[in-house]
């Protein structure tokens, strides 16, 4: 995108230097117009300019203005096939399509006009911006604009296809952070013993178990037993009463 951008710079500066002689190119254009003996009709079409300066044009000056104007033209066309191999979403291709046929050669210009903040059409007189320069002085400026336009959707689509595609970028990432804590969760997790060791573990607490119940049981009858032999006072063995 940023070539696309650097191409399209390189184009609109050309053209701010066209611009600075569109006197030159409209006294070009009468020109050829004159020598042609095509003084009714307007110039409406690229073709026709190109045929006017490969069969009518006389000076030097007149073909470095016109060739300008061819060249930012084909500028302009070679940019389109360039863009149109980068995306080919519905909004995009339409902008283009307009541009390729806004760049025939054969395209009929006459009833194009640039809107303001253009004014390109103000300096031409009512006479030449009505019936004679009106549409090709519009060209430039208004494929400009479709090819800025173009851009501007052309940054969203990404974005836009991502959406589409995965439910959104954002969803995505929450998606991701829960399924990478509940991965972290589980590693931190102790494993269960294997199933031996439980039952080894569980047969060791029963008998801890029944050796605390028993165990007493047990002494109690012996201390009674002992308790029950020892009647009257003891006497030291050996020795009479």
């Amino acid at each position: 995108m940023n070539e696309v951008k650097e191409a399209l710079r390189n184009v609109e500066q050309k053209y701010k230097l066209f611009l600075q002689q569109q006197f030159t190119f409209i006294g070009a254009l009468q020109h050829t117009r004159e020598d042609a003996h095509d003084m009714i009709r307007p110039v409406a079409s690229i073709s026709q300019v190109q045929a006017y300066m490969d069969h009518h044009c006389h000076s030097s000056t007149d073909r470095r203005i016109l060739t300008l104007f061819l060249s930012i033209c084909n500028d302009l066309s070679n940019l389109c096939h360039k863009l149109e191999n980068l995306h080919s979403a519905n909004t995009t291709r339409d902008i283009l399509e307009r541009c390729k046929l806004l760049l025939s050669h054969s395209n009929d210009l006459s009833t194009i006009r640039a809107k303001y903040p253009h004014d390109v059409v103000n300096h031409l007189s009512c006479n030449e911006a009505r019936n004679h320069y009106g549409g090709v002085v519009s060209l430039i400026p208004i494929v400009l604009d479709h090819m800025k336009e173009w851009v501007a959707h052309a940054e969203k689509l990404p974005q836009q296809r991502l959406d589409n595609v995965s439910g959104g970028s954002a969803a995505c990432e929450q998606r991701a952070a829960q399924e990478a804590a509940a991965r972290a969760a589980i590693s931190q997790t102790p494993q269960p013993p294997h199933l031996g060791a439980q039952t080894s573990t569980s047969n060791k607490a029963n008998a801890r178990g029944q050796e605390s119940r028993h165990g007493p049981k047990k002494q109690l009858h012996d201390t009674q037993h002992h308790s029950g032999k020892r009647k009257g006072p003891w006497k030291p063995p050996g020795r009479n009463a």
